[in-house]
């Protein structure tokens, strides 16, 4: 058998952003969706769903005091991990950064390497299953956009130049984080995400074709090439520091191009969309490592219809050789819009505001029934038993059964 790095196919996670936002200043929104309190019925939630693996968050701007650390926030977590038995991959940066901090200077490479290294340690004392997972910087190319060119939030730049300093610098603290953790734990492993996207240019600005070509195939990999040491060699990245990929997947990932950006979302039925099983081949073949989809969710009514489309991508693309090992259905309780406020519904359970203002928890039935389909269809338990580690995934019978139900790639999404 060919096992699985993970002893689920099926993951999930929890919005976790730290950012210093525009207009608001300093978020937790692990806070804000009170997950710190909820995070017992959080975990149990996952276990009748199959998921035995989550992505969850360590605050750096609220745990590190300029090299004194107080990492208390997270061990409701870690407890609720443990008596669920739910393998956490552990963002470190997930879009926040210490308010001293210049993100352009040497001074933040080495805090965040410094960081990385302690929110290790203290996971690792408290760990219930190895080997370790960590995801050092959550998204640095979009962050780089968000951040160093859309201005919505710090470092607020404004340029496309802005854009690709900080974009490098945090591939730079990436790798240095990756090396600080891994003198300690050498068999830690590293899940590098980013978003897998698709530009064209619009119908009629054929000029503009260059730009969209060059934000899909270079712009879009830039910190995963700076990682795997395909460019800037003397930062030391390689292939075994960026280990495994993980690429986010919203429908809204495939866009025409806008100058100035953000760039607008195609429209479901437009000629010029690919499937996402290219999208992930053409990824991977790159790097040729490990790979998750490491987010992925329709909205509202439309969520079963997605993972019914994006499970089939996947498959199609694991028939094509593609070393893929699991879908991430994120999040797991529903999350706000960054800008309005608005629940998203897109999580597989949406919340309620109740008059204590309490954010209670409803699962999405429909979702729900949905993921049991696929877990029945791929052979799986439609729950966690007492060791989900006891039974690895084989994803070469994955493979097989792809083949025998005929899973293919399509451009068709609901």
């Amino acid at each position: 058998m060919r096992p699985s790095l993970f002893p689920s196919f099926f993951l999930s996670g929890f919005e976790c952003s730290t950012f210093d936002w525009k207009d608001v200043g300093r978020r937790d929104l692990s806070a804000e969706l009170q997950h710190y309190g909820h995070a017992d019925g959080d975990y149990r939630m996952l276990r009748p769903l199959g998921i035995a693996v989550t992505r969850e968050g360590i605050p750096w701007p609220l745990a590190d005091r300029d090299g004194d650390y107080d990492f208390s926030c997270i061990d409701p977590l870690i407890e609720a991990q443990r008596r669920h038995g739910i393998i956490p991959i552990w963002d470190l940066c997930h879009y926040g950064y210490p308010d001293d901090l210049d993100p352009f200077s040497d001074a933040f490479v080495d805090r965040f390497a410094a960081y990385a290294q302690a929110a290790a340690r203290h996971v690792a004392e408290r760990a219930h299953h190895g080997p370790l997972f960590f995801t050092p910087i959550n998204e640095p190319t979009f962050w780089g956009y968000m951040g160093g060119e859309w201005a919505w939030c710090a470092p607020f730049g404004r340029t496309a130049e802005d854009r690709r300093r900080f974009t490098c610098q945090l591939a730079r603290a990436d790798i240095a984080a990756v090396k600080a953790i891994r003198a300690d734990f050498p068999d830690a492993r590293m899940v590098h995400i980013d978003p897998l996207i698709w530009v064209v240019p619009p119908r009629d600005r054929p000029d503009l074709a260059e730009a969209a070509r060059r934000e899909s195939y270079d712009d879009a990999y830039i910190a995963w090439d700076i990682i795997s040491g395909l460019k800037h060699p003397e930062y030391g990245g390689s292939l075994e520091i960026i280990d495994i990929l993980g690429f986010n997947n919203y429908s809204f990932g495939q866009m025409e191009y806008r100058e100035g950006g953000p760039h607008a979302p195609l429209e479901p039925g437009d000629g010029r969309i690919r499937s996402v099983c290219d999208l992930v081949e053409e990824a991977w073949a790159k790097y040729q490592r490990p790979c998750i989809i490491a987010e992925t969710s329709g909205r509202g009514a439309g969520r079963s219809h997605w993972l019914n489309d994006i499970a089939s991508e996947g498959l199609a693309a694991i028939r094509r050789g593609v070393d893929l090992h699991g879908i991430c259905l994120f999040p797991a309780v529903d999350m706000t819009d960054w800008h309005t406020g608005e629940w998203l519904k897109m999580g597989l359970a949406d919340v309620e505001r109740l008059p204590d203002g309490t954010l209670m928890r409803m699962p999405n039935a429909a979702y729900a029934d949905t993921l049991r389909h696929w877990q029945q269809l791929l052979e799986h338990a439609g729950a966690l038993d007492e060791d989900p580690y006891s039974d690895p995934i084989d994803l070469d019978r994955i493979a097989e059964i792809a083949a025998r139900h005929q899973l293919t790639a399509d451009t068709d999404w609901q």
